[in-house]
């Protein structure tokens, strides 16, 4: 009977508590970044910034410091705004910094919404796709104009991006001349000596040992660099994969990964605390 009309009561349930267990896991794996962001006893706080009539909506944490500190345009990875990229900046924040992350989906969404207007990640990651170049460089232009003179800022600013944003941290740098920075994580951005003939800042690279689709790039950016006599310092980890900073987080994920992570957010400390 059971063969013809279904598994046994037992079974179903079973398979249930699994398909629970697993639904848990899932969402579980953004808890740590959500969970960081609601424990920091750091301000945090939403703002606007505009250029011409577009608004941008952006997250800004602060840290519990008594000079002025330097500031730190995050820009997120393909997967927009979301609770990891905002723990990133409560991190930064920890570290002595200021830093801000703007929304360059803010009024690209559904209803003019931004990146929570979305009805998935992948939805999101075809709109960051498509999103103008120019108007990237614009919304960055804004939100570091806007962090350098908040209160508390020293006034200098860095910026720093991840996938995606990797590869639009190296291009701001070529079109915003007055950077202390530029740190590119496992980012490409296809740049000409033009391009490169702008840039005002160092440039640290972070890249993962697996992770051929972005260092088949790198190469070129290197050759490009020191023809233009720009200072350009990228790092290799051994055994990471693409998005180590955001896998190394992850209890679940490869100890290369970790460790990755580790050296990597260590090596970034120490190039904020010299600017």
């Amino acid at each position: 009977m059971h063969a013809l009309f279904g598994p046994p009561r037992w079974f179903s349930f079973a398979l249930l508590i699994g398909v629970f267990a697993v639904v848990g896991k899932c969402s579980n794996a953004q808890d740590p970044a959500k969970a960081r962001l609601e424990r920091s006893p750091r301000h945090m706080e939403y703002v606007t910034v505009k250029h011409g009539s577009r608004e941008v909506a952006c997250f800004v944490a602060y840290p519990e410091v008594s000079e002025k500190a330097h500031a730190v345009v995050l820009i997120h990875d393909i997967s927009a705004m979301g609770d990891w990229i905002r723990g990133m900046a409560d991190q930064v924040a920890e570290a002595g910094d200021i830093a801000i992350v703007p929304d360059l989906l803010s009024g690209m969404g559904p209803g003019h919404g931004g990146s929570e207007a979305f009805k998935s990640i992948d939805d999101a990651r075809r709109a960051v796709s498509k999103l103008p170049a120019d108007q990237v460089v614009a919304d960055l232009t804004a939100a570091a104009d806007y962090v350098r003179k908040v209160p508390g800022a020293k006034g200098t600013v860095s910026v720093a991006g991840f996938c995606w944003g990797g590869g639009q941290s190296l291009r701001f740098a070529t079109r915003y001349n007055d950077l202390a920075a530029a740190c590119v994580f496992y980012g490409y951005e296809p740049v000409t000596e033009k391009d490169v003939s702008r840039i005002t800042c160092p440039v640290y690279g972070f890249y993962a040992e697996n992770d051929a689709r972005i260092n088949a790039s790198t190469a070129d950016l290197a050759k490009l660099m020191t023809a233009s006599k720009k200072r350009f310092e990228p790092v290799t980890y051994k055994g990471a994969g693409h998005g180590f900073m955001r896998q190394g987080e992850d209890p679940a994920s490869t100890e290369a990964n970790k460790q990755a992570r580790s050296r990597a957010w260590k090596r970034w400390k120490e190039i904020l605390k010299s600017l």
